[in-house]
């Protein structure tokens, strides 16, 4: 994987994510909805104030603190997508400092777990991003902060890479969109 801007982005993120994260995790203890039921036959138990699905087996709880913050705050994220030939061109931020620290923070550490090949495995997670994990070195990353937000320009030459680039950024734009409701959504389609 051939990634330009990631230590600059990286640097940046670290010293926007420190608050956030304590922030995240106040958050995550703090609000929400309570319990409820969904997915299949109604056996998983999500609990909107917890957000346990934001775990995965490896995920830290930093990850899992950054996508509360940004699930909890959806509406301030705004997003646009260019469908390129050979991949996507996504501009993602926000005008909420924390908003955007996490956000940051998590393209960052998102992009450079594919490029080790690390999938957090996140339990909501897509499978859309199986194959991210399994040909990262297939795929090319540009990454840039702007003052309009996050900008990403991903390309590949492999043509299941490039259609799993274009529907994940469709689901990203749905949790942008609509939050914690499109992921549901989405895992319901799947029967999870």
């Amino acid at each position: 994987m051939q990634t330009r801007h990631l230590a600059r982005l990286t640097a940046l993120a670290l010293l926007l994510a420190t608050p956030v994260l304590a922030q995240g995790m106040g958050h995550v203890q703090g609000q929400g909805h309570g319990p409820h039921r969904h997915g299949a036959g109604g056996m998983m138990m999500h609990d909107e104030m917890t957000m346990p699905g934001l775990r995965g087996l490896d995920a830290t709880p930093e990850e899992s603190a950054e996508m509360a913050v940004m699930f909890r705050n959806f509406p301030a994220i705004h997003r646009s997508v260019e469908l390129l030939p050979d991949g996507i061109r996504t501009v993602t931020g926000s005008d909420d400092p924390e908003v955007m620290a996490a956000l940051a923070s998590h393209v960052a550490g998102m992009i450079a777990r594919v490029e080790q090949g690390r999938d957090p495995q996140v339990f909501i997670q897509s499978p859309t991003l199986d194959i991210f994990f399994e040909r990262g070195d297939r795929l090319v990353s540009d990454i840039e902060i702007t003052e309009g937000g996050i900008v990403v320009t991903q390309t590949t030459d492999d043509p299941d890479l490039l259609a799993a680039l274009h529907i994940h950024a469709a689901e990203v734009t749905a949790m942008a969109d609509r939050g914690m409701a499109a992921v549901h959504e989405m895992m319901m389609l799947r029967g999870q």
